[in-house]
Formats: structure tokens, sequence, C-alpha cells
């Protein structure tokens, strides 16, 4: 991933210094787990423990050849002495480069949880903060009904708790290692080694590989990456367009004396919620590839090697940034309350039309009359900017079966939010 959308936490799991040190824990933790087992001398143990990696030499080696594993064990051996050929016993490759690399994954899945867990307070706070906040509901781009800020703020807020714990998932997915040998037969090295290996690691056995460990959980994983980037992109566009000059109502944070465009100063565009699309693009179709790569030939091929080694940091840079840029944004989000209600304003009361038109049914009025009725008065109050109530009340078909005295109850906008304490305290989201 560019620098640009790298935070240092998650560079510090990805690095090529972090992933040959998992290499070097795995290596070492399959030694201990022969000495359990009796075949490798405590003495050698003490040694191996202390070996090191001449990280200058490895990139030096790394040069010289297309196979990473022997160069690693090459480079780690010359730094230790007999002891040095108990290096990888009975593994192949894959029992330690996909080790470590759940190792990775779970130290990525850590960090998304902490900022996923933060990003849901900030989601909570603020949900509760504009509980009451009345705006316009939209639905195809069109004013609807009145709805909350608060309620839209909830809805991203239970989202964002079922991505939580589809994280868990994931992380219960791929939290296993496998050290089980060429194809997966265990041949070369035992179960109890395999199973004390992980255990040392923190890590459970996947018990059923071949030579690699199933990318249906890395595809799991990256799967669960694209969904929580969907919702964050969905979040993202629902800022950018309620940003837009016409609407007004919400905009993402803009420090003063930011530029907003090279060319037009008027500007403050909703750069970062952008990005924020853009990156969850990237995401899901990193997901593709990790779907891709779930068959593999036989006990395995490594047409899947190339393509990790890009999506699977990518994947886990670009979603903890854009997490991170969300919870910055919604933190920090303006708020136009006085645009909203402007807004409900100039709508002239429309939004009161289904309110209307199921009261004249529950009076008597058919169904397909009162839709009728209702629908010549939209259009008119449409296009001739009159209030809609006003309308509606001057139609003697109206007045023969509500009163004025009805026609002011049916006409109170709380109407459309006296349920939503009873929402907010059906998922939780209570003080």
């Amino acid at each position: 991933m560019i620098e640009r959308y790298s935070l240092p936490e998650m560079k510090s799991v990805w690095s090529d210094e972090n992933k040959y040190r998992m290499w070097l824990d795995v290596e070492i933790a399959a030694c201990e787990a022969w000495a359990a087992q009796g075949i490798i001398p405590s003495e050698d143990i003490d040694k191996l423990k202390n070996a090191e990696i001449d990280f200058d030499l490895l990139d030096k080696e790394m040069g010289k050849t297309r196979h990473d594993m022997p160069t690693f064990i090459k480079v780690v051996s010359q730094k230790l002495g007999p002891e040095a050929r108990w290096i990888h016993l009975g593994l192949t490759t894959s029992d330690v480069w996909d080790t470590a690399t759940s190792l990775q994954l779970v130290g990525s899945l850590d960090i998304l949880d902490k900022k996923m867990k933060e990003f849901s307070d900030v989601l909570f706070n603020q949900a509760l903060t504009y509980k009451n906040c009345i705006m316009l509901g939209r639905t195809h781009g069109i004013n609807a009904e009145p709805i909350t800020f608060g309620l839209k703020l909830a809805v991203w807020w239970s989202e964002i708790s079922r991505h939580i714990t589809r994280l868990h998932q994931a992380r219960e997915m791929v939290s296993v290692g496998k050290i089980s040998g060429p194809v997966g037969t265990k041949a070369t090295v035992s179960p109890e080694v395999e199973s004390i290996t992980c255990s040392k690691l923190g890590l459970d056995v996947a018990h059923t590989s071949n030579q690699v460990i199933q990318r249906d959980r890395h595809a799991q994983f990256i799967t669960t990456c694209a969904l929580i980037a969907a919702t964050l992109e969905k979040i993202a566009t629902e800022i950018r367009r309620l940003q837009q000059t016409e609407i007004g109502e919400v905009s993402e944070p803009f420090p003063k004396g930011e530029p907003g465009s090279s060319s037009m100063p008027h500007k403050r565009n909703p750069e970062l919620t952008e990005r924020i699309c853009g990156l969850s693009r990237l995401i899901r179709g990193n997901s593709l590839v990790a779907m891709e790569n779930v068959a593999l030939w036989g006990e395995r091929d490594i047409s899947h090697s190339s393509a990790e080694r890009i999506i699977l940091p990518d994947t886990c840079f670009a979603l903890d940034y854009i997490i991170d840029r969300a919870i910055y944004v919604i933190k920090e989000l303006n708020v136009n309350e006085e645009r909203m209600g402007v807004n409900l304003s100039n709508s002239r009361g429309i939004y009161f039309s289904q309110r209307i038109m199921l009261e004249l049914i529950e009076r008597g009025m058919g169904r397909k009359e009162a839709y009728d009725v209702i629908h010549r008065c939209s259009m008119r109050s449409l296009e001739e900017g009159i209030d809609f109530p006003k309308l509606i009340m001057d139609l003697p078909e109206v007045q023969n079966l509500i009163s004025l005295d009805d026609m002011s109850d049916i006409f109170d906008i709380s109407f459309y939010i006296r349920y939503v304490d009873k929402i907010f305290e059906s998922v939780g989201l209570v003080r």
C-alpha cells in the first residue's frame, strides 16, 4: 500500500521485518514442540531460542533467489552452530508461511476490531445527540416523510455492530496454523508437534489441510472486510449527498484555511468521504481475488501466492485507513439543523400525503378515491408552490369527513417521530 494510506500500527504488522520475525517464531515454536517429544536436546533449544535474523544479509540474499524460505533458513542458520540442523525439521514452506500469515491476520484484526469499536462508540453518541433532530427522509432521492438524523445514525450504528460480530467470526476462522508437511498428511511431523506448535503461537490447529491452510478462511476474512467497506462507503456517500449545495444539511469537517479546489476558492469539497468511497471499491475488488484463490490444483499450487502478497496487506491497510477517517468524519461532523428545518418548510407539508390518505380511508373514503384526491393535491402543491395542508383542507369531500380541529392533529409533524424512543430502546441505544 502506498504511504498515503498506511497508518503506523498496521504498517508494523505487515513490515518485512515483522513477517520474518513471525517466520522465526513459527520455526522456534516447532523446535520446542520437537523438544517436548524428546527429539531435540534441551541444550540445543536454549541456543535456538536466541536465534537472530541479520536483516541486511537477508535482503541481500533474497535478491539472489526466487524462493524466500530456503534463503531465510540459510540466513538464520548462519547465526547458529550445529543446532541449526533442527531448523525447519519436518516442515514445508507453507507450514511456516501460512502459520505466520495467520499471526499477521490476527494482529491486523486486533487493530481493526479496536477501531471498529471506537467507530461504534462515536456513532452511538451522535445518534443519541441527534435522536430528535427532525429532517426530511428521502427515497429515490425525492422527499419522502420526516425522520430524525439520529435515526439515520442509529441505522449505521446497528450495521457497524453487526460487522463487529462478523470481524470476531473472521478472527476465529483465520486464527489457525498448520504444521502438517508437504501434502497435509503429517507424515513428517506428528499431530502432537503440530498441536504444541500452534498452542505456543496462540493459534488453533487447522486439523484438515493439504500443503496450505485452505483459502476459504482468507476469503471469509477479506469478504468481511469488503462488507465493512461497503457500509463505510454507504455512510460516506450519504454524507456527500447531504453536503450537496442544494441540500446542505450536513458536511464533513473542513479545517480552516484548507483549500477545496485549485481553481475555485469557494469550494468545500467532501474529499474525505470521497476518499473513503474510493478505497472501499479497492477492498471489494480484493474480495473477488480472494475468492478466486480458493480453487488451487491438487494439494496446492502457488497461483494464490502472488495475489495474496498484495490483497492481504492492502486490504488491511485500506480498511484500517477508512475506518480511521470515518471516525474523524462522524465525530467532527457539521450538522446544520437550521437547514434541515428550512428544507422541511420548503417541502410545503407534502410529506403528510400518506398520513391524510390513511385518515380518509379510516373515515370511510375508498382507497382509490382517497389516493386520487391526495395525488391531485400533491401534484398541484409541487407545481404551483401552494402549501399541501391548505389544498387538502379546502376540499369539500375532505371537510365532510374531517373537522378543522382534527386536521390540526393530523398535520402535526411529531406524529412521524413518536416511536423513535422505542426504536432506540429496541437496539440498546440508551444511556
